[in-house]
């Protein structure tokens, strides 16, 4: 039925099922991204087949389930979008577990690459509309605007995920928020208010509360590996979430590219506006996890930890992000090189990849 009956430890012949497969590597859950602005040539938008184009393609990179995610757009853009998703939705390949929306209730100066003239104040009422039409899963809002702290309290009230990003908050603001219910910051360090020694600003909250977690983008781009080892260093693997901010550029060799209509360019793995301002990333989560490994130097399970059953937390879901009785079968094979080599969503494989590409033994399934 798609789920993870038992986990058994050192059996004996008589407890083996008779399908059985040996498998080099590791076997992790499946990698969970909350942050997806598009992928592989998609542009995320109020397009049903792209969408569920783009759950097609994302296993390549170990994704069982994400958040296709909105930037600030014009208001009517807002209601196609979330029909695109809920018929986009149970499509083959990743999990599409709601949206992101990444906006419209953003600070000016904090914008980084959304367009200034989609940005709005806090609007109550548009923001229950969202939760209500149950597509929601999370909202990036600027907590110092007036009315976020009431729209925060709609927003988990409602059962969606509160998270501060393109903020100018200050230390003292942005503790308020996490008091009426922030429990997330979006892309840690990138357009928020800067850690300083007498004003620690958003940076400095999201650092210090227990209460709420971050996401980062662990592409040796948007962050110095620096102030990503004192991310980690503060939060742990239970705190840090990685996430790719993902856009059409990702998976695709350089040029020009689009995100949400604006264009961008790709060029040595950075992705920025004209104007030089970055623009998401080419960023995939096989590739975040190999660089948490690397930049951070912590073993291969607490980087999976952070693509998994953190971001699985900060969703409240229970059955994804971890391999156990019970769980969804969504599973990621990695082979010793932590190349992605096989992906299985709900125990049915939905990318396989050539052995031989990995530098895997060719032994067939037993």
């Amino acid at each position: 039925g798609g789920k993870i009956l038992e986990i058994v430890r050192s059996p004996r012949s008589a407890d083996l099922p008779r399908e059985l497969r040996e498998v080099p590597g590791l076997i992790c859950p499946g990698f969970i991204d909350l942050q997806v602005n598009g992928a592989f040539g998609i542009d995320v938008g109020p397009d049903a087949e792209a969408l569920a184009e783009l759950a097609r393609e994302l296993p390549k990179t170990g994704t069982t389930s994400f958040l296709p995610t909105a930037l600030s757009w014009s208001t009517e853009r807002y209601d196609p979008f979330l029909e695109a998703l809920k018929d986009a939705s149970g499509s083959p390949g990743a999990n599409i577990l709601g949206a992101h929306m990444e906006g419209p209730f953003l600070a000016p100066a904090r914008r980084g690459a959304h367009d200034p003239a989609n940005l709005c104040p806090v609007d109550l009422g548009f923001a229950k509309r969202l939760v209500d039409s149950g597509m929601v899963r999370m909202m990036t809002l600027a907590p110092e605007l007036p009315g976020a702290k009431e729209a925060i309290r709609l927003l988990t009230d409602g059962g969606s995920v509160a998270s501060a990003g393109h903020t100018n908050a200050s230390y003292e603001e942005t503790l308020q928020a996490i008091d009426a219910g922030l429990s997330m910051g979006t892309h840690l360090y990138n357009a928020m208010s800067h850690f300083e020694h007498r004003a620690p600003n958003a940076v400095g909250a999201l650092l210090v509360d227990d209460q709420v977690r971050a996401g980062i983008i662990a592409d040796g781009v948007h962050v110095h590996e620096g102030a990503l080892r004192l991310a980690y260093r503060q939060k742990g693997p239970e705190g840090l979430a990685l996430v790719t901010d993902a856009m059409e550029a990702a998976g695709m060799p350089p040029g020009e590219y689009e995100l949400s209509g604006r264009k961008v360019r790709l060029e040595d793995g950075e992705v920025r506006l004209p104007d030089g301002t970055l623009a998401g990333s080419a960023l995939t989560m096989d590739r975040a996890v190999s660089n948490a490994v690397e930049l951070l130097r912590v073993p291969i399970r607490d980087a999976v930890r952070m693509a998994t059953q953190t971001p699985a937390e900060i969703l409240g879901i229970h059955s994804k992000g971890r391999i156990v009785p019970g769980a969804d079968a969504d599973l990621v094979l990695l082979a010793p090189s932590g190349a992605v080599y096989e992906t299985i969503v709900g125990g049915e494989t939905v990318y396989l990849g050539s052995r031989e590409d990995e530098g895997l033994p060719d032994s067939p399934r037993s």
